[in-house]
């Protein structure tokens, strides 16, 4: 049997020791369960889908005709030295696509440029108007059409020869 103690000062000491001892002794058990689970585990990064899906090719092909290019701001970085402007030229949804950085290929990616509405021009950051084509071609970016049907953009680093 357990002998109850006889001071007031144990009997209400002895319970919260105890309490405090379960909880220690709760909080190690998870911790070292935590810890061996995780040491298992392979730390990967990831920085998020590595393809951009823009839509269906014949609404972004329409849109294009009667809108100009379409801007998207960056993909990867916030500071949008890596915005984008996707292109489209042809009668041919599937094909016909083109990506441009966002920046003249004359100028540095601190040299954003900005749409005139419902054109194929730009204005660059010395006031000068550029043609879609006079704007920096890239090397890490490019357009993918899947099953003829959807546009996607490639944001893997790789630069691999498409068929316009």
């Amino acid at each position: 049997m357990l002998k109850v103690p006889s001071s007031p000062f144990a009997r209400a000491v002895l319970p919260i020791v105890g309490g405090i001892a379960f909880f220690a002794a709760l909080f190690g058990v998870t911790w070292l369960m935590a810890t061996y689970v995780t040491n298992r585990t392979e730390v990967a990064p990831t920085t998020g889908d590595r393809t951009f899906v823009v839509g269906q090719v014949e609404d972004i092909a329409a849109s294009i005709s009667e809108n100009g290019p379409v801007l998207y701001p960056d993909l990867r970085d916030p500071l949008g030295k890596r915005s984008i402007v996707i292109e489209h030229t042809g009668s041919d949804p599937a094909k016909g696509w083109q990506v441009y950085y966002a920046y003249p290929a004359d100028k540095s990616a601190d040299c954003l440029v900005t749409q005139i509405q419902k054109t194929h021009t730009f204005t660059d950051c010395d006031g000068r108007t550029l043609g879609v084509e006079q704007l920096m071609p890239p090397t890490d970016v490019r357009p993918i059409v899947e099953n003829k049907s959807t546009l996607l953009i490639d944001l893997r680093g790789t630069m691999n020869p498409v068929t316009p």
